[in-house]
């Protein structure tokens, strides 16, 4: 049975080229990295309302067989206030666009995807589901 989210990798080619694309867009400096700051082979934010992880691993640990010169990957959407102002700020950072902020249904629901500047795909999503949950996660505490 899956019981949550724990940590997604993406790889890059260039991991301390990665962690300061992403330190820039997340704001934050990473908080585990492995083996040294000046030599990373893997590098991990803690991201987030509930600090879920986001680690960038050398390409050199892709598994066999993985698809390599173009954006793939399972889609991880993370949720954000404002899809399409996310997306506009990832493409300044020089993501590109894959699927622009998309109305799903009436109730709220908005995604986008963007590859980042390494061909990771980024899932963005404003989710009522999500930000419910959240809400009754923090009046339980």
């Amino acid at each position: 049975m899956l019981r949550g989210f724990t940590t997604i990798n993406y790889y890059v080619d260039d991991v301390a080229k990665a962690a300061a694309w992403y330190a820039e867009f997340l704001g934050i400096e990473p908080y585990f990295i492995r083996p040294t700051s000046q030599d990373p082979a893997y590098i991990e934010f803690r991201v987030g309302d509930s600090q879920d992880e986001l680690a960038l691993i050398s390409s050199r640990y892709r598994p066999e067989g993985y698809l390599v010169g173009q954006p793939a990957g399972a889609v991880m959407y993370w949720h954000v206030d404002d899809v399409p102002a996310t997306v506009a700020r990832l493409v300044d950072l020089g993501a590109t666009q894959l699927e622009p902020p998309t109305q799903r249904g009436d109730e709220g629901w908005v995604t986008a995807t963007v590859a980042d500047p390494f061909g990771n795909v980024l899932g963005l999503m404003y989710s009522p589901h999500y930000l419910e949950l959240l809400d009754r996660t923090r009046a339980q505490a």
